[in-house]
């Protein structure tokens, strides 16, 4: 498969228009060139586009890394210093890097939050997490409720680094409605509130978040940035071996 096949391909499943307005991360194709490149007979992916994963990515002979966090966040005014030899460990080992950052925490299907809901054996609601006009999250129905222990214990099976699932348990014993928002999702705590679900699961804190909780009555997980983001890339991984291409996943927990 060409590259700007894979890009194009990529960006219709992902529907990277809907957020171009909305996302400050330059997503689809951030380095390398679809009309230089050839064939993509090896695709990594990984969570983080940083130097330790382009290394991987090189080491596995890949000809694309496909990553949630990318380089470019708003404009690159200069390649020099760390952003230089971020490049450079990607242009001189002939891999190019393509990003999906809103769209794959959000999306219905491949998305981080979809991810998420389903390892916590739990159905799609709606979609949640108003960012600007489009969503990045999951309101989900477990299909068992959770007690708080409960649903920390699963948490804690995540790629969580070594760190324990923090908890503001505000909320109630009974846990059967999650809203969903991967990463930093403590913003959404008020619509999570206003919409009566019993628990917000996303993944790092502030710390306005316990006073909104509290003041909320509302459980709040914090599993982690890097562990509830993984789920994204892996479904990814999954589509693009569907379609004949070889892949590698890195993993690099970062414990946040």
């Amino acid at each position: 498969m060409h590259l700007s096949e894979f890009r194009d391909r990529l960006n219709e499943r992902l529907d990277h228009d809907a957020y171009a307005g909305v996302d400050a991360s330059a997503n689809g194709l951030q380095v390398g060139s679809a009309e230089s490149v050839g064939e993509v007979a090896h695709a990594a992916f990984a969570v983080d586009g940083v130097e330790t994963t382009f290394d991987a990515a090189a080491e596995a002979r890949a000809d694309v890394l496909v990553v949630h966090h990318g380089m470019v966040w708003g404009g690159l005014d200069r390649v020099a210093g760390r952003d230089y030899e971020r490049v450079a460990a990607l242009v001189e080992n002939d891999v190019a890097l393509y990003v999906s950052h809103l769209p794959l925490d959000g999306h219905d299907d491949l998305g981080n939050a979809a991810g998420l809901a389903s390892f916590l054996d739990c159905e799609p609601v709606e979609p949640f997490g108003d960012y600007g006009g489009v969503t990045i999250g999951q309101r989900a129905a477990a299909d068992d409720p959770y007690s708080v222990d409960g649903l920390r214990e699963r948490l804690a099976e995540l790629d969580t680094g070594g760190q324990p699932v923090q908890v503001l348990d505000f909320g109630p014993e009974a846990i059967e409605e999650i809203a969903i928002v991967t990463g930093s999702g403590t913003d959404w705590i008020r619509e999570a509130a206003d919409a009566g679900v019993d628990a917000l699961v996303t993944g790092e804190g502030k710390q306005k978040a316990y006073h909104e909780a509290r003041e909320a009555g509302l459980n709040v997980f914090l599993a982690g940035h890097y562990a509830t983001e993984t789920f994204g890339v892996r479904a990814l991984q999954g589509l693009v071996e569907e379609w004949g291409v070889e892949t590698t996943y890195v993993d690099h927990p970062t414990g946040l």
